[in-house]
């Protein structure tokens, strides 16, 4: 017995000192090295409402599927991230490549007193992402080519942000930005965020400074030149046991370009939002949101209402957000333009219902109220009625289908804003399938 529980002693130390030994081992393994995959197939199914030459005959409906793929590298180790995303669009069915292009690519340097420092290509994504997100569900979705510098810590997050686009390495006449990647050809971008000690509240400011390039290249008389716009508001989430309000109010200025022509832009935005969640299972939302309008000026004998016709700008414009997120699944109002790029601006007051019946399924269904918020000669406000149904449901971690259902009932006002058949009802059903799994992870 002496010599059993003598072998079974040795047994467990020699156990132990290997599992220390793995441990220590392990201990100095801090690069970490993974690669991913991320499958996207998204199928539309559309009838009616949409933009069209009421002199061609166009049929008003579309079906189609997409797919998008990514791949994904990633590399960390303590004070160093790098991380590089390649995405390939294709329409099913078509030849060919919709679209190859290097989604992101950066590295961020962090200290440990809470600075860093990020550059490359970056996906951002802000606040509730109204004026600078993502909009993944536009498929491309939206990446910027910037240095960001800030500190986190302590409840406060600060990011100065940084870009300078070329179209191409140009010597002569360089300044000139036409056919890039970007949307625009300089942005400066300060964000400060902190989050209230023990009290559930969170504040945002932000101000962009955005140069847009206006003119004709190779203009001698009247030679390009950017113009530059202000974006400065700030952003608010209380945060109750079971209620969560949030506010945004932002400001345009400066100048803003139309068809390479320079304008003066003076718009703001407001909005109000209410979650209720009195339980797991379901929960109440109710919001109101405001953005400016041009002011509506008839049309002279042969004129055009719109763009002509306005020499200050009151339209506002949502930048780089992630558009579909706020004004209706059919991203009707802001991802397209009203006719001769005439913008009456929005209003959208919602309310919906979200249901959890198990822990991997959400179901939400939202009713809008959209108007325009310009006095229009002639026509009523209102430019129709939204009801949006959208269900998800999450097989496994990286398994996720979505799907949803859209009615729009348009008015004679939407009529003549986008010339279409907006007054007949629109639908718009989709489904986007999202595989995403981790192929590779390695330490060393």
């Amino acid at each position: 017995m002496k010599r059993v529980l003598i072998t079974l002693f040795t047994i467990h130390c020699s156990l132990f000192i290997s599992h220390t030994v793995a441990q220590e081992a392990d201990s100095t393994k801090v690069n970490t090295l993974s690669f991913g995959l991320n499958l996207l197939t998204h199928g539309e199914i559309v009838r009616g409402g949409l933009p069209v030459d009421g002199n061609a005959d166009v049929e008003d409906k579309s079906n189609f599927l997409l797919g998008r793929t990514r791949l994904i590298a990633g590399y960390s180790r303590p004070g160093l991230e790098a991380h590089a995303v390649l995405q390939n669009l294709a329409v099913w069915g078509s030849g060919g490549n919709q679209a190859l292009n290097l989604y992101e690519a950066w590295a961020k340097m962090t200290a440990k007193n809470g600075l860093f420092a990020q550059v490359g290509r970056i996906a951002l994504a802000y606040d509730d992402e109204r004026i600078i997100g993502t909009n993944d569900f536009a498929m491309a979705s939206l990446s910027h080519d910037v240095v960001r510098v800030g500190y986190e810590g302590h409840g406060h997050q600060a990011h100065a942000i940084v870009a300078y686009n070329q179209s191409a390495a140009n010597v002569y006449k360089s300044t000139y930005y036409e056919g890039g990647s970007q949307p625009y050809k300089t942005m400066q971008t300060v964000w400060y965020h902190y989050d209230v000690s023990k009290f559930p509240l969170g504040a945002s400011l932000l101000f962009m400074n955005v140069g847009l390039q206006a003119g004709t290249k190779g203009n001698e008389k009247n030679p390009p030149t950017t113009e530059y716009q202000q974006m400065y508001g700030g952003y608010l989430t209380f945060h109750p046991k079971y209620v969560t309000f949030e506010g945004s109010y932002y400001r345009q200025g400066g100048k803003t370009v139309m068809n390479s022509k320079a304008f003066e832009i003076d718009a703001w935005m407001a909005s109000a939002k209410a979650t209720v969640t009195p339980s797991d299972y379901y929960g109440f939302i109710l919001g109101y949101e405001y953005l400016s309008g041009d002011d509506f000026v008839p049309p002279t004998y042969g004129g055009r209402m719109g763009l002509p016709l306005h020499k200050v700008f009151k339209g506002f414009s949502p930048l780089y957000g992630s558009r579909t997120k706020f004004y209706g699944l059919m991203d009707y109002f802001y991802q397209s333009a009203y006719l001769n790029s005439f913008t009456p601006g929005l209003q959208n007051a919602f309310v919906g219902v979200l249901g959890k019946p198990t822990p991997k399924l959400d179901l939400n269904a939202t009713y809008h109220y959209l108007a325009v918020a310009t006095d229009l000669y002639e026509l009523n406000r209102t430019l129709g009625h939204s009801i949006d149904v959208m269900a998800s449901y999450s097989f496994t971690k990286d398994i996720s289908l979505s799907a949803g259902y859209t009615l729009m009932f348009g008015t004679e006002t939407m009529d003549c804003l986008k010339k279409g058949n907006s007054s007949k009802t629109a639908r718009w059903g989709w489904f986007s399938l999202v595989i995403s799994p981790t192929l590779f992870t390695t330490k060393f």
